[in-house]
C-alpha cells in the first residue's frame, strides 16, 4: 500500500518549526497587517468611495507621473545597470573600485541628502543645472528631475542583482561561441543575454518598486506642481496632513492595485524566461 509523502520535507538541520513561525511572524508583523489595515480602511469607505477619490484629475495626474517616471527609469536602469555590472565585473581599469564602492551610495544615503544634493547640482543656478540651462533644458522642478532621482535612487538593485550573475559565466563560453563562427553581437543576444534576463529582471522589479514609492529624493527635486510635478506619495501625505485618511487610503489601495499588477507582469515574463532557457 502506497504512503503519501509528508506536506513539509524534514531535513537533518533542526529547528523547522521554530524557524517557519519566526519567518511567519515577521512576514504578518511587516507585510501583511500592514496591508491588511489599508485594505480594512479602504473597506470601511467603500467601494464608491475609493472610485470618487481615485477618479479625480489631481489624483490620476499623480498617479500616471509616479509609475510613468517609476517605469521609464527602471527601464533605463535594466539597460545601463547590466552595462554598469559588466563593466565592473569583465574589465579592470583605474578607478575601478572606487566605482563600484559608489554604486551602493544611494544605499547608504538617506533619501533627502540625496534630494538636497541632486537639487544642488541641476537647480538653474547648480552646476549642471546652469550648463543644461544654456541650451534651453531645465531639468529641477520637473519632470526630468523626478526621473533622474529615480534613476539614482534605483540603479544599484539592478547592478548588484546582475554583477554576481556575471562572475559566475566563464569566458569560456563567449570563446566557444566565438570559436563556432559566432558574431559578438550574436554571442551577447543569444548567450549572454538568456542568462542574464532572470536576474536582470528581478532587478528591474526591484527598481521599479523603489521608484514607485520613492518620497525623500523626489520632493526636493520635483516642484511638486499638481496636475504636473506631483507625485502620488506626495499626495498621500497631503491627504495625511488634512486629516483625510479615507482619502490617503484610497490613493494608497490605487497604488497597490497597480504596482501588483506590474509586478505579476514581471514575474509571468521571469517565468517565461526561465522556461525558455530550459528549453534551449
Amino acid at each position: 500500500m502506497a504512503t503519501r509523502a509528508p506536506l513539509i520535507q524534514r531535513t537533518a538541520i533542526p529547528g523547522l518549526g521554530l524557524s517557519a513561525g519566526i519567518t511567519l511572524f515577521m512576514l504578518s508583523l511587516v507585510v501583511i497587517l500592514p496591508i491588511g489595515a489599508l485594505l480594512a480602511k479602504g473597506a470601511s469607505f467603500g467601494a464608491a468611495g475609493i472610485w470618487e477619490v481615485v477618479n479625480r484629475p489631481r489624483t490620476w495626474a499623480a498617479l500616471w507621473l509616479s509609475f510613468r517616471l517609476s517605469f521609464l527609469a527602471a527601464l533605463f536602469n535594466l539597460v545601463f545597470g547590466v552595462i554598469l555590472a559588466w563593466v565592473l565585473v569583465r574589465y579592470r581599469f583605474p578607478g575601478k573600485r572606487i566605482i563600484d564602492a559608489a554604486v551602493d551610495l544611494p544605499f547608504a544615503l538617506p533619501t533627502a541628502v540625496a534630494g538636497i544634493a541632486l537639487t544642488a547640482l541641476y537647480a538653474p543656478n547648480g552646476v549642471l543645472g546652469s550648463l543644461a540651462g544654456e541650451i534651453g533644458w531645465k531639468i529641477a522642478y520637473t519632470q526630468w528631475g523626478i526621473w533622474l532621482a529615480l534613476v539614482f535612487v534605483g540603479l544599484p538593485f539592478v547592478t548588484r542583482t546582475v554583477q554576481p550573475v556575471i562572475e559566475e559565466i566563464e569566458s569560456e563560453v563567449e570563446e566557444a561561441s566565438a570559436t563556432l563562427g559566432a558574431s559578438r553581437a550574436h554571442t551577447m543576444r543569444h548567450v549572454i543575454l538568456p542568462m542574464l534576463m532572470p536576474a536582470a529582471l528581478t532587478g528591474f522589479a526591484l527598481s521599479l518598486a523603489r521608484a514607485v514609492g520613492e518620497y525623500g529624493s523626489v520632493i526636493f527635486i520635483a516642484g511638486n506642481i499638481p496636475l504636473r510635478t506631483e507625485i502620488a506619495p506626495l499626495l498621500i501625505v497631503i491627504q495625511l496632513e488634512e486629516y483625510n485618511y479615507n482619502a490617503a487610503a484610497a490613493i494608497g489601495i490605487a497604488m497597490l492595485v497597480i504596482s501588483f499588477a506590474m509586478l505579476l507582469a514581471i514575474n509571468l515574463i521571469q517565468i517565461w524566461s526561465r522556461r525558455r532557457i530550459g528549453h534551449v
